[in-house]
């Protein structure tokens, strides 16, 4: 008996000794798979390695798009100029009467009187008098210079934080509820708060989005390529950024829509406000793209210690020429763009004094157009082989010639067709330096700092669209003038892109996208098939990197 139970007890420890064995085999294997997955981890952060785009991803870029490029085409430069004109005083004839455009064709009389009420300086600032159209421009000129030390600030915190997602989603969610008390008042003085908010939020938002767009190509292209591969790049960040404008001239039409049905209504002022509402609660829809992605960690923030920041950081644009010619072409084209439609449409409507239906008709076409124009437009550069900036040069060349035959024909009177043809040519225009810039702009932001750039391409990509709409409103009876400045920022643009020495494939190479020797090793994405940059030695628990 005594033999059976030692023969037992030594069974029983052997099979003890091999199960502790197998445990302890068992748990070498995930500590070194969970130092593994670590290790890749690590790599990809300090590599600046991004996931590649999913397709729900790519269409939630495009949705926040819709619900928010209307803020800077729409809300701010047709809508509140028109709130704020219903808080003037009673206003007086004017010198061709009523019922006479100042052209001296036949009109309505509530169309004239909507003109004059935009264009008549009844506000009363200080010792001077000030448009509806003018105090929206004060107040947008507000809102910038209030939002410049803001998205420096920011700028950091997008680069080297973990909350990029509740930046924009805070400033989304803020510049929409501004949207909603716009007529809790019927003051004029009670609008530049509302629309400088609503401009820094829009600001905000817009370099998030750009940002947003920069870690998409990383992740589907990588963060460093051989020259061979830019051309995928290319292709890829133009399809996103030309479909991306092309939703948000959507939502744009939607809104512009939605304000000429409530015009038709007898209380402009309380409908008006309707359309704030709407904008408002549009707008908030766009954070649900916000919080459905997770790409708030950028590449910085394994090193984001106070002191490894420098403080040059959101001015180091400067130290990129490409990236520093290419904010030229920024500035002038929205302010072109600016300039001819805020113009156009003044034009149209206290001059030519078009019927309101073909006004609508002449909102759609500026905003629908690029639906079907924009999507061409990719395989058109697929075909001639254009990068950024030749296809920039095709929009200002758009821009020009619509100025131009406005400023030749000043004083013609425009018939229906003309206003059509033309809006679709402009918008086409718009939609192509909108476009193809912030794909330049993201080309020249190295890794690592495309919150600084974004930063820097939203906050100038207001400026000047606020520029040309100040210009246009200051002078809405000389239509030569605005157009004539619009004609000459676009040449100005083009000599930029053309003299300037920029391309895309330049401000890539200087950005460090492009790897210069065709021989080197470019950074690839680490995967479960083969490790290479992972040593797991025999010991078990030892991971070497």
């Amino acid at each position: 008996m005594g033999e059976i139970k030692s023969e037992v007890e030594e069974s029983t420890g052997g099979i003890r000794y091999k199960e502790m064995e197998e445990n302890m085999d068992t748990a070498d294997v995930h500590s070194v798979g969970v130092k593994i997955q670590r290790a890749k981890e690590i790599y990809k952060a300090y590599a600046g390695i991004e996931e590649k785009p999913t397709k729900s991803e790519v269409l939630g870029w495009y949705f926040y798009g819709l619900c928010s490029y209307f803020v800077h085409t729409v809300l701010i430069p047709i809508v509140f100029p028109l709130i704020i004109s219903q808080t003037v005083s009673e206003l007086s004839e004017p010198p061709q009467g009523w019922f006479k455009s100042y052209m001296g064709l036949e009109c309505k009389q509530n169309q004239t009187q909507l003109y004059e009420g935009l264009i008549h300086r009844s506000i009363k600032v200080s010792n001077s008098k000030l448009s509806p159209l003018e105090w929206t421009s004060i107040s947008w000129a507000g809102g910038l210079i209030l939002s410049a030390p803001i998205l420096g600030i920011l700028s950091i915190l997008l680069d080297y934080g973990h909350n990029q997602q509740l930046i924009a989603g805070a400033a989304t969610a803020v510049g929409a509820l501004f949207c909603l008390p716009a007529g809790f008042f019927q003051k004029s003085w009670i609008f530049p708060p509302y629309v400088a908010v609503i401009v820094v939020a829009n600001t905000i938002g817009a370099a998030a989005h750009a940002r947003h767009l920069g870690l998409m190509i990383r992740g589907y292209i990588g963060s460093a390529i051989h020259k061979s591969q830019f051309p995928d790049r290319k292709t890829f960040a133009s399809w996103l950024s030309l479909y991306s404008t092309a939703s948000g001239c959507l939502g744009a039409a939607i809104l512009s829509s939605f304000t000429y049905h409530m015009l038709r209504k007898s209380d402009h002022f309380t409908a008006l406000w309707v359309v704030s509402i709407f904008s408002g609660l549009i707008w908030s829809l766009g954070m649900a793209h916000i919080f459905s992605t997770n790409r708030s960690k950028s590449s910085c923030t394994i090193s984001s210690s106070s002191n490894s920041i420098p403080k040059t950081h959101v001015i180091s644009i400067f130290k990129y020429p490409h990236a520093a010619g290419s904010l030229a072409g920024v500035f002038l084209s929205s302010f072109t763009t600016m300039c001819i439609f805020a113009a156009g449409v003044l034009y149209a409507t206290g001059y030519l004094c078009i019927k309101p239906v073909n006004l609508l008709y002449l909102w759609l076409t500026y905003f629908m157009f690029p639906l079907v124009s924009l999507p061409l437009a990719h395989p058109l550069q697929q075909i001639i082989k254009a990068d950024a900036v030749k296809m920039q040069l095709l929009g200002f060349l758009l821009s020009i010639l619509t100025s131009g035959f406005g400023f030749y024909y000043r004083q013609d009177n425009w018939h229906k067709h003309h206003l059509l043809v033309f809006a679709g040519i402009q918008s086409t225009a718009t939609g192509l330096l909108h476009a193809f810039g912030r794909v330049l702009w993201l080309e020249c932001s190295p890794v690592g700092k495309e919150g600084a750039f974004s930063v820097w391409f939203s906050w100038v990509r207001a400026l000047g669209t606020c520029a040309g709409f100040a210009l246009a409103t200051a002078v809405p009876g000389n239509i030569g003038k605005a157009f004539g400045t619009a004609f000459c920022a676009g040449i100005a643009g083009m000599i930029i892109l053309i003299f300037g020495n920029i391309s895309s494939f330049g401000g890539a190479k200087a950005a460090g996208h492009v790897i210069k020797s065709e021989k080197a090793s470019p950074v690839h994405e680490l995967d479960n098939d083969g490790i290479s940059a992972v040593d797991v030695k025999a010991t078990p628990g030892t991971v070497e990197v």
